[in-house]
């Protein structure tokens, strides 16, 4: 039978060159701490994307050519499970060679990539489907610029390391870059055969595909070379899937009647798979792709928040590992001082240089009174003391580090201003230089109070009251309650704007009110800290249109002065922030508020593929639009991904308390279009429950499907 081939030329004739990275749909995966992020092709162009560890990007650029040629595309996915992310390709039609030649679409081509034990793996699959013999000339084309994830970020560097010539043998190619830091950086490209040609740039093969029949081949690329081999492909994506299959069944499961939504929380959990690493002191979530790929501190505990009524387990990952990296000393270089919890750490050169902060920086002020609040909603989660008592000293400094930092604001306001101009100008939530303001577009002088910690410090003190009670510490107890007591009366005189019937955003380091109208006061109403009355006020008008796009809540009030539903911080929806308002707006009695922005942030969802972004723009909602995307969002991001299940709890008003044996479900309410909801496997101690939420005409009730341990779990249904 006849060959139809196709040469390869001097100079690449690329027909379809890589998109810029705005205009590209961009594909996840990860592993620990390496990454990759490639376009729909498969390949890696050198703009936001790559493969990483270790906050380097080791692979900038791998392109493949069909002789000479990008393949045309036909789709591009990431599997359900979040293991493979897998293109389909097809030929262009190959030049004509004497009476034969190969038209467009003989070939189909699938690139299948897994990531495994900080390797990528490639499994590049021919079939022909034409009926004579195809010989194809393959390129591969690739580079590793072994740049800091922050200079990937934009970061400018007057220096940087060196790189060796490449290490070629006859099936790999071996890159290494010696850093400033004096540590040796590889990336190795190893294939299953021996490429026809092969240098530091790029290999070349040229295989015959029968008619009518596959072929297949294999790369990886690593720290060191190993011939790669179908074997070695088929072994790792067994464990890869079985890792990720035992990370999704931690804990309780919830089962919708809606396919869509159900959907949703399918998707929501495997990304919270794909984001949880497990550590030495148990599972973490990263904080997101592709920049903050990486333990921090506030996020990961908003996200085990979200997910402490169905899986506490992570919650205890997340507090013995901060604890673990509690500050010792004073650094006004990392914002530490001894008790605070890390803000976020980072492996790469740039930080190990200390040309940048974040090796480990502790420059958050609300990431220690959020790890005292997890802790005290953990223990009674759980009623799992013997944790809290090994956690309990790390618990004490952090108490102590609030008190300290209260100590120095007249009222007992948790305050910040950065020790170094290195180190983040704002250091709540919305650490954008420009997230803080006063009414009138104005920069507030530090220190700065924001509302919403006021509102973490205060639940704090009540959760160091609660432990200190259970350790039968009245005296300690009876401080921490009365500095809970103390620290509302002052954000109720001081923080509440009458004339506005909410609260300020922040009091400046005069005491003066940013009177903005921001989501921040929705966290206040979380901690429960507000009077009733104000509570309520506040929840009405978190849930009007000037806050609520008909999406989700947006940062800041439409009309404030920098209000910008394209900015980072200034107009547009955060899930995690749209979460936590809901929550809030729950406790004051706005249930079906509540209800209202699960629907509109879930039909958001159904926008995005099922994949919330860390966060979209805040246009308001119009009829037949979609919600429009934030460049250069993370996706996924931990606690976006987490929101689902915060709006969820706070819809169906379920709150566990192990200590008393008791599960309460106050007013509960279903999703939109959900007639039937099952939260599986509920657990603590040696007790298991199965609860049923039910749709009956206009009201939701629920029951006990199932329970077991060694006497009845008590259920409070407050309808």
């Amino acid at each position: 039978m006849m060959n139809t081939l196709l040469s390869f030329e001097e100079t690449p004739a690329v027909s379809q060159s890589p998109p810029e990275p705005s205009f590209q749909k961009l594909f996840v995966l990860m592993e620990d701490d390496t990454f990759l992020v490639v376009d729909a092709f498969g390949d890696l162009n050198g703009h936001d994307d790559g493969l990483f560890h270790h906050d380097t990007r080791i692979l900038s650029c791998y392109h493949l050519f069909l002789a000479n040629q990008r393949p045309s595309l036909l789709s591009a996915t990431v599997s359900q499970d979040n293991v493979y992310a897998i293109s389909h390709l097809t030929n262009h039609p190959l030049p004509l060679l004497g009476d034969t030649f190969t038209p467009q679409g003989a070939l189909h081509i699938e690139r299948k990539k897994l990531l495994w034990g900080s390797r990528m793996f490639e499994r590049i699959r021919f079939f022909n489907y034409s009926d004579q013999a195809v010989t194809v000339p393959l390129g591969l084309h690739f580079s590793g610029d072994f740049r800091d994830m922050f200079e990937v970020r934009g970061q400018q560097r007057p220096m940087r390391g060196t790189q060796d010539a490449p290490d070629i043998n006859e099936w790999s190619a071996t890159l290494r870059y010696y850093g400033l830091d004096k540590q040796q950086r590889c990336m190795a490209l190893s294939f299953s055969e021996a490429p026809l040609s092969l240098d530091g740039s790029q290999a070349t093969f040229e295989f015959e595909v029968g008619a009518h029949a596959p072929y297949e081949l294999y790369i990886e690329v690593g720290m060191q070379p190993i011939q790669a081999s179908r074997v070695r492909f088929r072994r790792s994506a067994a464990k890869a899937r079985w890792a990720m299959r035992k990370k999704q069944r931690s804990g309780a499961h919830i089962k919708a009647s809606g396919r869509l939504f159900q959907g949703w929380l399918d998707k929501s959990r495997a990304d919270l798979a794909l984001l949880t690493s497990e550590l030495p002191t148990g599972p973490y979530p990263y904080a997101g792709v592709p920049w903050y790929s990486t333990p921090f501190g506030r996020d990961a505990i908003i996200t085990a928040y979200q997910l402490l009524w169905l899986n506490p387990q992570l919650a205890r990952g997340v507090l013995a590992y901060l604890a673990l990296h509690q500050a010792k000393e004073v650094s006004t270089f990392r914002d530490a001082e001894p008790g605070k919890i890390m803000h976020e750490t980072r492996k790469g050169e740039m930080s190990s240089l200390n040309e940048l902060p974040f090796s480990r920086y502790y420059g958050g002020v609300d990431t220690t009174p959020l790890f005292v609040l997890l802790a005290g909603a953990y223990a009674k989660r759980t009623g799992d003391m013997a944790f809290i008592e090994e956690l309990w000293p790390a618990l004490e400094r952090a108490a102590q580090w609030i008190e300290g930092n209260a100590s120095k604001n007249p009222d007992g306001f948790l305050s910040y201003a950065r020790g170094e101009e290195s180190g983040l100008a704002n250091q709540g939530w919305k650490d954008s230089h420009d997230s803080i303001f006063h009414a009138d577009g104005s920069s507030p002088e530090g220190p700065i109070a924001l509302v919403e910690v006021q509102g973490y410090a205060y639940r704090a003190y009540l959760s160091m009251a609660e432990l200190a009670e259970t350790r039968e510490d009245r005296q300690a107890a009876q401080h921490w309650q009365q500095r809970a007591e103390a620290l509302q009366e002052a954000v109720e005189r001081c923080f509440w704007l009458e004339d506005k019937h909410f609260y300020a955003l922040a009091l400046d380091g005069n005491g003066k009110p940013c009177a903005v109208n921001a989501s921040n006061v929705g966290h206040l109403l979380f901690t429960g800290l507000p009077a009733p009355k104000r509570g309520k006020l506040a929840a009405q008008q978190l849930l009007e249109r000037s806050f609520d796009s008909g999406w989700g809540i947006r940062t800041v009030v439409a009309g404030s002065a920098r209000f910008n539903p394209m900015s980072y911080h200034n107009g547009s929806i955060w899930p995690h922030d749209v979460a936590l308002c809901a929550a809030g707006i729950a406790r004051y009695g706005e249930h079906t508020g509540s209800v209202h922005l699960l629907a509109g942030i879930f039909e958001a969802a159904a926008h995005f593929g099922m994949r919330l972004p860390e966060l979209f723009c805040g246009f308001d909602r119009a009829p037949s639009e979609a919600p429009t995307a934030y460049p250069v969002a993370c996706l996924p991001q931990a606690w976006a991904a987490g929101s689902v299940f915060m709006l969820l709890q706070a819809c169906l008003g379920i709150n566990i308390d192990a200590q008393q044996c008791l599960i309460t479900i106050t007013a509960p309410q279903m999703p939109t279009g959900i007639d039937r909801l099952e939260v599986r496997h509920i657990t603590f101690g040696e007790h298991c429950i199965d609860i049923t939420f039910q749709r009956i005409g206009s009201r939701v009730t629920a029951y006990v499907e199932r329970q077991e341990g060694p006497h009845p779990v008590k259920v409070d249904l407050r309808l």
